[in-house]
């Protein structure tokens, strides 16, 4: 395996948080911007299928390998929406603000113990575009959905997803704290298992 993939996303954030993670394993991991792929049209039902379609369309405009990352919030008074939906929970992909102000509207005078949700990331690894065996691997972060925002820290919903363990929300966290407890450190982790079990870094 290269020790360079491509990650299927611009998102900011999340380029910063791989490199992050990635960095231990010695691995580099490139945005697919930097090699002018445009996003994959997300059609799926689910992360999984998501995380899928995304790798795929960043192999096969690159030639290199791929990992995708499809991830979002489940509350569950909301029969787990925003789910596949939360970077366009409000209209437009990827407004943080708008996407916060909506879930608190809708979870507005419920009751905490009624707040309940998780992060949820699905994480694809593709050799190839035409891999027939996609290492999938999943990570969940449970917590609960703050009445108001706290922190200013990291992006998406951390702002209002308070960690019970920590007693604050996700974006009170320091990075390396939530780079240890996250849904997708979680799954990062067991794709680095099965990177090992499978000799890929080798």
């Amino acid at each position: 395996m290269s020790k360079t993939i491509v990650l299927a996303s611009n998102n900011a954030g999340k380029i910063k948080e791989f490199n992050t993670l990635f960095s231990q394993y010695g691995i580099e991991v490139k945005p697919q911007g930097e090699f002018n792929v445009d996003e994959a049209e997300e059609t799926g039902l689910s992360f999984i299928e998501n995380a899928i379609l995304k790798a795929r369309n960043a192999c096969e405009h690159t030639g290199l390998a791929s990992i995708a990352d499809d991830s979002g919030i489940e509350v569950d008074y909301l029969d787990g929406a925003p789910g596949i939906y939360s970077a366009r929970f409000a209209g437009e992909h990827g407004d943080n603000e708008a996407n916060n102000a909506l879930l608190l509207q809708k979870l507005e005078g419920v009751p905490t113990e009624q707040r309940t949700a998780r992060f949820h990331c699905v994480l694809a690894y593709m050799r190839h575009k035409d891999d027939p065996t996609p290492l999938v691997v999943q990570g969940s972060w449970e917590g609960r959905i703050l009445e108001s925002s706290a922190g200013v820290e990291g992006f998406g919903y951390d702002p209002i997803f308070f960690v019970p363990e920590k007693g604050c929300s996700s974006a009170s966290l320091p990075k390396e704290v939530k780079n240890q407890l996250s849904h997708r450190a979680k799954a990062l982790n067991l794709l680095m298992s099965a990177f090992k079990e499978k000799n890929i870094l080798a």
